[in-house]
């Protein structure tokens, strides 16, 4: 059997909720003919407890869940063990490069893509040293990032000869301030949770902290701190 031109990974705590999209139409087809290979993988499967969970309250205060590092970073470490190449690992976050079609041609040149879909408030943000590029649809928000991988595999993959049959049928949350004077939407704060220490095996720097301001407890130093962060990250 011929290889696969591009091999997608979707690392998600909901591995089940787009098998009906990938399984359908030209996807399907495409898959079926080995011109592409869409695997999804369940970060829950690497939880350090009997409930599987994955999240926490952040550290700092504030709404929602984060996504733990750890389970995100080992299901990372399984699908692929060594750096190489023709591979790019993808974040797909509303403070990422925003999707555009000579994004989609670049991305198509690379023989596999892993995206890494996050869900709930964010995943931790030291998620960031262990990834390539962050993509992100555009100025809306999505309760996931299982729909922009989506849209990112979908896109791509039309770009793989012989996908589509005939060439010629060949486009506090982040964006919910926008700001008069700079004419920009706010994007999100980082955010952290458990561990405060992050050290994974075989990292090559020192572990990964989580700034000492969110664990003093001052919520006004917070507020401070994580607004100054925001503008940073324009």
């Amino acid at each position: 059997m011929k290889q696969a031109k591009i091999n997608f990974d979707l690392l998600t705590i909901f591995p089940e909720c787009l098998d009906g999209y990938f399984n359908s139409s030209i996807l399907a087809r495409a898959q079926k003919n080995n011109l592409i290979k869409i695997s999804t993988h369940d970060i829950r499967k690497q939880a350090d407890n009997k409930h599987n969970r994955v999240d926490e309250p952040p550290y700092g205060g504030g709404p929602g869940m984060v996504l733990k590092i750890e389970p995100v970073y080992k299901t990372l470490k399984k699908v692929y063990s060594k750096k190489n190449k023709n591979t790019q690992v993808i974040l797909l976050t509303p403070r990422g490069e925003t999707l555009t079609q000579n994004k989609v041609k670049e991305l198509s040149k690379y023989k596999r893509l892993i995206l890494i879909a996050g869900h709930y408030e964010a995943i931790d943000a030291r998620i960031d040293n262990f990834v390539d590029q962050k993509i992100s649809l555009g100025n809306f928000i999505l309760t996931g990032g299982e729909l922009a991988a989506a849209v990112l595999v979908d896109s791509v993959a039309r770009l793989v000869p012989g996908v589509l049959g005939k060439e010629e049928s060949l486009t506090e949350e982040s964006f919910s301030v926008y700001d008069e004077k700079t004419k920009k939407f706010n994007i999100e704060y980082p955010q952290y949770t458990r561990p405060e220490v992050f050290s994974p095996r075989g990292y090559q720097g020192k572990g990964l902290k989580v700034p000492e301001i969110l664990l003093s407890g001052n919520h006004e130093k917070i507020r401070l701190w994580r607004q100054k962060q925001s503008k940073l990250r324009k």
